[in-house]
């Protein structure tokens, strides 16, 4: 496999999702091979020189916003919001020629905007796109509209079928786990191949430095306090009212705990966020919503606060709790494994037949939480020499199945599949396509 110049497409790369880190992953490794990498997204936290930002592809754009409330809270669309739709297709299909021609792009990698119809423009663009060019294409899918209560009731299926996910020749698919790779071959009929989340095992973490030292006091959790950590998204399928539960139930045992929530709200709307307040105020739960103190990268706010780093926050962290009833794959497991932090978490499905029976040991609960799962978690945050033995076992585990080098292998597979030696494809001329108003920049994150 020759080097090539791959560029990645999403709505958003930037921050502490999910995909936005895995693309991190993925960049690494790539790089490492000797390839190019150059990023296609609504924002961008690359290097100006290779990123290309269009505002219209991020999903929370209010044009896109207004096309995706329209779309997927009726059955039916207006002529109107079709032709709206084609209009954001068409701009964002002339930005992805002239990404492709600036950057002298060989092949795409599509990071979930041809699973999840988050911006549906941009899903039709790309599909059009690659069409029209026959680009060799990677379309990683994280999550798939179907596994999503939101999608149920949908005035775009036409959209939903033809680009949430193609079935055209140069696309090759990539899943996160087996369960996806079944439902997509049901579904469409397409073959894939699964590559899971994974880390960095062969590096472990440095030890937690004096930057963090200060780290319990900033965020305001008392001495004399437990930290809780809960490392996801504040959406309802993370159920983070039963970290509140575990935490209340803590209390009632004696133990003083304080719940930290590392990620944000707005991607699903902010009704969850008020509900959890209220909840934990029922419960007497002291909870930290901590997202604008947590990111990728060490550095400061504009009001020169200082933020840490995710991997800070894991390492000062006593207990994880991941109660999540429905994950694509589940980056804060691997992230608990990986720093070595003792986990409470409920046995999701892409858990119990993708990642549990390779022998790790956690503490665990299926559905609800049982009070010997609790009465282990004391034990623990109390006497953490209890879990050494779990922890050193679960990171070998993650070394052998979750690592770099395993990610290495599978792009390797990948890209000789995809286009062994790429030849050389022609783009149409751009001629008819105006690109947009959208100069290639992006913001950085201090380290």
């Amino acid at each position: 496999m020759t080097t090539s110049r791959i560029g990645f497409v999403s709505t958003r790369l930037h921050g502490t999702d999910g995909v936005s880190l895995e693309v991190r992953k993925w960049v690494a490794v790539l790089r490492e091979m000797g390839h190019d990498c150059f990023f296609f997204a609504g924002q961008s936290e690359w290097p100006d020189e290779v990123s290309f930002i269009v505002p219209e592809a991020h999903f929370m754009h209010p044009a896109i916003a207004a096309i995706d409330s329209d779309l997927f809270d009726d059955e039916r669309r207006s002529p109107a919001i079709s032709e709206r739709v084609r209009t954001f297709a068409s701009h964002l299909k002339a930005a992805l020629y002239s990404f492709v021609e600036r950057f002298d792009i060989d092949l795409l990698i599509a990071e979930n905007a041809l699973s999840l119809p988050m911006n549906v423009p941009l899903g039709v663009a790309l599909t059009e796109f690659i069409a029209e060019t026959a680009i060799p294409t990677i379309a990683h899918h994280h999550d798939f509209w179907w596994e999503r209560e939101r999608y149920a009731l949908s005035a775009a299926d036409d959209y939903l079928r033809g680009a949430f996910p193609p079935v055209l020749q140069p696309v090759y698919h990539v899943v996160i786990n087996s369960y996806a790779r079944e439902q997509l071959a049901l579904r469409t009929g397409a073959s894939s191949m699964v590559i899971p989340n994974v880390m960095d095992f062969d590096t472990p973490p440095p030890p937690p430095d004096a930057y963090a030292a200060d780290i319990r006091t900033s965020l305001g959790i008392p001495d004399d306090a437990f930290f809780i950590l809960q490392p996801t998204r504040i959406v309802p399928r993370k159920r983070i009212e039963q970290s509140i539960e575990i935490v209340a139930r803590l209390q009632r045992m004696g133990v003083p705990a304080v719940l930290v929530v590392s990620h944000a709200s707005g991607d699903e709307g902010h009704a969850y966020a008020a509900y959890l307040r209220e909840y934990a105020a029922l419960l007497g739960v002291s909870i930290i919503y901590a997202a604008d103190r947590i990111a990728p990268r060490r550095g400061r706010t504009a009001e020169g606060v200082k933020v840490y780093s995710l991997r800070d926050v894991y390492q000062a962290a006593d207990l994880v709790t991941y109660p999540s009833a429905i994950e694509g794959f589940g980056n804060a497991f691997l992230e608990a494994i990986y720093y070595r932090r003792p986990i409470l978490m409920n046995r999701y499905e892409i858990y119990k037949t993708d990642i549990g029976p390779k022998g790790f040991r956690v503490i665990h609960f299926d559905g609800f939480v049982q009070q010997e799962c609790l009465e282990r978690a004391r034990a623990v945050l109390y006497n953490p020499a209890l879990a050494e033995e779990d922890i050193a076992h679960n990171y070998e585990l993650g070394r052998r199945f979750y690592s770099f080098r395993v990610l290495r292998h599978a792009l390797q597979m990948v890209l000789n599949t995809c286009c062994g030696h790429l030849l050389e494809h022609r783009l149409p001329t751009i001629s008819e396509h105006e690109a947009p108003d959208a100069a290639p920049r992006a913001h950085g994150a201090d380290d």
